[in-house]
């Protein structure tokens, strides 16, 4: 198989179309088109189905990017590491982050990193859907609690908890003597909450506390759900990395903290690509930004 043809090919089907591949990589058209042809000719079968509007990969041109898209970004960083120093981050480096972590955090991060690292392209997406590393062209997926993944392996970056946090004129329920008499407020929940569930925290006194959150809204996004309880519709439990400045200057009340599993956020990579000197840069820059890996606001 013609590595080059083959790397020709990675690239039309990463880029979705001839026009883009063309533009990212500088090779024309043309040559991009015969190139994946001979490919096809030579593994007598279509790789792409080739529209007027758009470009569509085959079911074997799918599995063909997705076996060989991994090893030839591989080869491109050995040669990279070769041609360059290993200890040189350079090129694209493209990460995907939860939306509240972006927001609140990466923007400070991805500007020191830019200032230290002038040769690379960085490109943070934020985005609470479970992007895949190979597929979706990212280099490092940030995720909360990710389930184990055999394809993706990293390290824990940042701890964070959840809070139960109120306007400042609600009042917290007191503690129920019984199970079937615990309290119920007035909240706001995620969209995908349980209709049964029960918030379990510890108030700031270290006092456990139980309370049934009865939906006075339901919304998709937790900052939304933030700018809601500042507006008064209710209680919510939500990242302290999100609430912090607001607890402290007032804004809201804390009424405790969620006794459920811990939150860890996770840096994670396609576990057949080698580590590449940018990866390791951006992580060394998080590292720096939270050095106790519990999640302290950037000042």
């Amino acid at each position: 198989m013609d590595l080059q043809a083959l790397t020709d090919f990675a690239l039309v089907a990463t880029h979705g179309g001839f026009g883009r591949a063309s533009r990212a990589s500088g090779r024309s058209k043309a040559t991009l088109s015969r190139r994946v042809s001979e490919l096809e000719q030579g593994l007598g079968v279509r790789l792409i189905e080739r529209g007027t509007q758009s470009l569509r990969l085959t079911d074997e041109g799918r599995a063909l990017h997705e076996r060989t898209h991994g090893p030839l970004s591989e080869i491109a960083e050995a040669e990279e590491a070769v041609t360059l120093g290993a200890s040189t981050p350079r090129g694209r480096l493209r990460v995907s982050a939860p939306l509240v972590l972006a927001h609140v955090a990466l923007g400070r991060v991805s500007a020191r990193f830019a200032l230290a690292y002038p040769d690379v392209q960085l490109e943070v997406v934020a985005d609470d859907r479970l992007v895949d590393p190979v597929e979706d062209g990212f280099d490092l997926v940030i995720r909360v609690n990710p389930s184990q993944d055999d394809r993706l392996v990293g390290r824990r970056i940042l701890d964070d908890q959840r809070w139960v946090v109120a306007p400042p004129h609600m009042v917290m329920p007191g503690p129920s003597a019984h199970l079937e008499d615990i309290p119920s407020v007035q909240a706001v929940l995620a969209s995908r909450t349980a209709i049964d569930v029960v918030w379990q925290f510890l108030t700031c006194n270290g006092d456990k506390r139980l309370i049934k959150p009865a939906a006075a809204l339901r919304l998709s996004s937790l900052m939304m759900i933030r700018d809601a309880v500042l507006a008064g519709a209710g209680a919510a439990l939500l990242p302290k990395l999100l609430v912090e400045d607001d607890v402290r200057s007032g804004r809201l009340a804390q009424w405790g903290t969620d006794t459920n599993a811990p939150v860890e956020i996770w840096a994670l990579r396609n576990s057949r690509r080698l580590v590449g000197a940018k990866v390791r840069a951006f992580l060394d820059v998080i590292e720096q930004a939270f050095p106790g890996r519990t999640f302290v606001r950037p000042l």
